[in-house]
Formats: structure tokens, C-alpha cells, sequence
């Protein structure tokens, strides 16, 4: 579990001043209760081509964006609202290469909020679209932080003039770096597949139990593999603020590092077809980049017991009078 500090739920709170900032019919398509039973699907496809709930970015005015940008950067880190930006905006690259402007549209991201911040104990929302499912559930002022999920498409951008951008580099760069750091005998338990998958094995499921133990354990790494792994798990636990990913990664550490295993499929070099896997007691990370001449990511963060606040909610009505 992880304390967020209280957002007091005041008319000045960045998730009630975008509420108030919506008219009738906004809040109709923004706004549900708790229970409502999409608020545990997700998915990563472009808005097209799976229905959300929630309004759509793009019928927001100038005013509420800003609010919604707050509320946003009010849950996530600096470095993960810029990453969401920057998945957002491969949008309008993919628009520009395919000439589909219907599918490929960066205001196509929706925002759904259940519940009632102001006066609930119990509340969440959601931001979603192509390649980003934002998951945030607040009970008691702790939060929840997943199902998390980040693409990106192109993962290097590759002509025009913003050739060479790379998004998601980073989460690929040091899993590269690592499995090309182990001796034979280390690779030959880590790689557990010569193929990699076409896709995260874990899907869009909203239930996730922890899947085949695989791969080769953190306790059989040098100090140096350890440490890199532990920045590899940082890069993802650093999307959320940073006091709390520090915490959940000195947890991890405390109390299941030597339990961790990380598990490669595919090739071990850039523009090659990757998947690799990091799955604890708690939690699975998965990433692949096979689609498109390797050249589109797919990373997500799972937490067991904890996807859309289970085992805080639980612990809540444990303790609850009610």
C-alpha cells in the first residue's frame, strides 16, 4: 500500500475543480459511480476501435484542458506525464504516415472519474486511449496506481523531421543492456524462449495471477546485474510521484527482491523482435517490441492483488463500521 498525500477533497483539489468545471451533459459522459462495472475494463487500442467511457479530451475547451492537465500531472511524476504526452503526441505521426486521421487522432483519449472525490472515501479515475491506460484508485488517501500501460508506435521514429525520437527508450535500452551483460550460463536460464511473443501474455485482462515462473532470479545476478534490474524496475515504478515510487521500490527490495525473476524471449539486440518479463510475488512487468519490424512497444505494470485498488478496497471495509 502506498500513502498519497491527502488531496482533501476540496473545491480546490485538482479532480473536483475539473468536475466543477464541466457542464450537465459533460459530467454525464464523465462522471459514474464507484461500482459501475467499466471502471475495471481497459484496453490500449486507438479509440475507434474499443468504446470508453468518459470524455474525450478533444471536446474539453481551453479552460478544462488545463484542469485536466493538473488532475493529470497531480498523479503522475514529471517524467511520466511527459512520457504520456509524448505517447500521445505519436498520434499525429501515425496520422501523418498512414494519411487516417479518424483512427489516428491524439484528442481521442478519454477521461472517466467514479465516484465522488469530494465526499467519498472510495473513488477513481481513469485516462485511456491508443497505447495508454491510466488506472488510479484512491481509498482512504492511498492510491493505487495500476493496471498501468505505455506503447509506443513508431518506438523510433524513423523520417521526417523528428527523426530519432525514441519513446519508451529507456525501459528497452537497459533490459537490452542487461540481458547482454549476463555470462552464457546466466543467459541460458534467462532466455526461456527463442521467440518472442507477439504481445504482453497478461492482455488487457483485469484480473492478473502471477503467470509461469520464469527466467533467471535476481539472487543468481552479480551486484552490478542487480543494480541494473533495480533500475529497470525503477524506470517503470517512476511514472507515479516521486516520494512514492521510492517507497514501493525500497518495499520490493525489503521484502521479495530475491524473489524477482527476470525472463527474456526473442532476439537480445535493437530493431530485432524482444519480450521480456520481471514478476514478483507482488507484481509483473511485461514489455515486448515485435509489431511493426520491432519498432512498436508494448510495456505494462501489474500489481496482483492490487489492479484498480483491490486490496486497498478490501482492507477498507475490513476496518469500515459500515
Amino acid at each position: 500500500m502506498i500513502v498519497f498525500p491527502s488531496f482533501g477533497q476540496s473545491d480546490s483539489d485538482p479532480v473536483v475543480a475539473f468536475l466543477k468545471s464541466l457542464n450537465v451533459a459533460q459530467l454525464e459522459k464523465t462522471q459514474f459511480p464507484f461500482e459501475t462495472e467499466t471502471r475495471q475494463n481497459w484496453h490500449f487500442l486507438p479509440a475507434s476501435m474499443w468504446e470508453r467511457p468518459g470524455i474525450q479530451i478533444g471536446k474539453l475547451n481551453s479552460s478544462q484542458s488545463k484542469l485536466f492537465h493538473t488532475m493529470l500531472k497531480s498523479h503522475l511524476s514529471l517524467s511520466g506525464y511527459e512520457k504520456t504526452i509524448r505517447i500521445i503526441d505519436l498520434e499525429n505521426v501515425l496520422a501523418e504516415l498512414s494519411g487516417n486521421t479518424h483512427m489516428r487522432d491524439s484528442k481521442k483519449y478519454h477521461v472517466a472519474i467514479y465516484g465522488y472525490p469530494k465526499k467519498d472515501a472510495v473513488w477513481g479515475w481513469s485516462f485511456e486511449g491508443h497505447h495508454i491506460s491510466l488506472n488510479f484508485t484512491v481509498v482512504d488517501d492511498k492510491v493505487s496506481y495500476t493496471p498501468r500501460f505505455f506503447g509506443a508506435s513508431p518506438a523510433i521514429i524513423k523520417s521526417g523531421t523528428r527523426k530519432g525520437e525514441r519513446t519508451l527508450a529507456t525501459e528497452q535500452d537497459l533490459a537490452l543492456e542487461l540481458i547482454n551483460q549476463l555470462n552464457e550460463v546466466q543467459k541460458a536460464k534467462a532466455i526461456f524462449r527463442e521467440k518472442a511473443f507477439r504481445d504482453n501474455v497478461s492482455s488487457n485482462f483485469s484480473t492478473v495471477t502471477p503467470l509461469e515462473t520464469v527466467g533467471i532470479s535476481v539472487s543468481e545476478l552479480t551486484d552490478n546485474q542487480q543494480q541494473m534490474i533495480s533500475e529497470l524496475i525503477f524506470e517503470y515504478l517512476s511514472a507515479m510521484p516521486e516520494e512514492l515510487a521510492k517507497m514501493r521500490m525500497e518495499n520490493l527490495k525489503k521484502e521479495e527482491f530475491g524473489n524477482i525473476h527476470f525472463g527474456w524471449a526473442g532476439e537480445t539486440e535493437i530493431g530485432k523482435p524482444h519480450y521480456y518479463r520481471i514478476q514478483g510475488k507482488t507484481f509483473l512487468v511485461e514489455f515486448d517490441n515485435t509489431q511493426e519490424n520491432a519498432n512498436h512497444i508494448h510495456s505494462v505494470w501489474r500489481d496482483f492483488d492490487g489492479d484498480f485498488g483491490r486490496d486497498l478496497i478490501k482492507e477498507h471495509y475490513k476496518n469500515s463500521h459500515h
